[in-house]
């Protein structure tokens, strides 16, 4: 429902939009802002109080400092106190993974790499403990060629199963995603996920079904739904082709959330969408009803 109201101190039309209704998509699931594409027009540390004011209850966001396995504790304090203070829910965390725009991005399966991996864990288990985090997302990691791929799969088993330990102290869980574009990525469907998942022995890492990359990546994602519905633990949506908001491609999103949340899955659905228009403009797709406060 979308509430707009005149603004007297400041002459203008404002708006407020409760996101955590029932969307218009015919499915009851909540949906969450990703605010490391979302509101970024306002800058990272005042995205959660641009998402609160928008509507939304939860939001989720990528490592915010992507140089930095173990950023300073002032700047973690910071971050915290601005999703504190902007009173919504952090949802789902990345660990730091590196440039996501380079080589060695997701860092966890990338030997040279694997100690930054390994000492961000307790620094992003700290953030969930101190706001409540309940997901983790560890990117698995680019393929390099100073080692095999199973190599690399035994060292990221290795450290999603230490990721999965930490995260258990907190009731968190660890998720592993299919990524799509140029990068040597090796998890591109959800059968790849699936195959992660079997080889690590903890209970609390599942599938995050971003249904944007499984379109890009050419999955079946009917067939991806039909086999791993049960292991999905976090949701994110952006249309295809294009990476915007719903709308503007063809990606059947509400079909397949329905199916999502058919087969039991309640959780929230992060909209990790580029915007092709301003972040507020971007959420037309979601107003349904219209108040007009005067």
């Amino acid at each position: 429902m979308c509430f707009l109201w005149w603004d007297g101190a400041h002459e203008k039309l404002t708006y407020q939009v409760d996101w955590h209704l029932n969307g218009p998509m015919g499915h009851p699931l909540p949906y969450a802002a990703n605010c490391s594409l979302l509101f970024t027009e306002v800058g990272l540390l005042k995205g959660p109080a641009a998402a609160r004011a928008a509507g939304f209850d939860a939001i989720e966001l990528w490592w915010l400092w992507p140089e930095q396995p173990v950023p300073p504790d002032v700047e973690i304090d910071r971050f915290v106190t601005a999703v504190r203070e902007a009173r919504v829910r952090l949802i789902g965390l990345n660990f730091f993974a590196g440039d996501l725009a380079g080589a060695d991005c997701g860092v966890l399966s990338i030997p040279a790499r694997s100690k930054e991996f390994r000492d961000n864990i307790a620094v992003t288990i700290g953030i969930g403990e101190a706001l409540g985090v309940p997901a983790f997302n560890a990117l698995y990691g680019n393929r390099v060629s100073h080692v095999t791929p199973q190599q690399q799969d035994d060292l990221a088993t290795e450290n999603l199963t230490l990721a999965a330990k930490a995260a258990a102290a907190i009731r968190g869980t660890i998720l592993i995603e299919p990524i799509s574009g140029p990068k040597p990525y090796p998890l591109r469907t959800a059968r790849d996920v699936a195959a992660v998942l079997d080889r690590v022995a903890a209970p609390n890492i599942g599938f995050l079904c971003d249904l944007f990359h499984l379109a890009n990546n050419g999955d079946n994602i009917d067939a991806a739904l039909d086999m791993y519905a049960d292991r999905i633990a976090h949701v994110q949506i952006a249309d295809h082709p294009g990476r915007g908001e719903p709308g503007t491609g063809n990606l059947d999103l509400e079909r397949y959330l329905s199916i999502i949340e058919a087969n039991g899955y309640s959780g929230y659905v992060g909209l990790e969408y580029v915007p092709t228009t301003t972040t507020i403009d971007s959420l037309r797709w979601l107003r349904q009803e219209r108040v007009i406060r005067l």
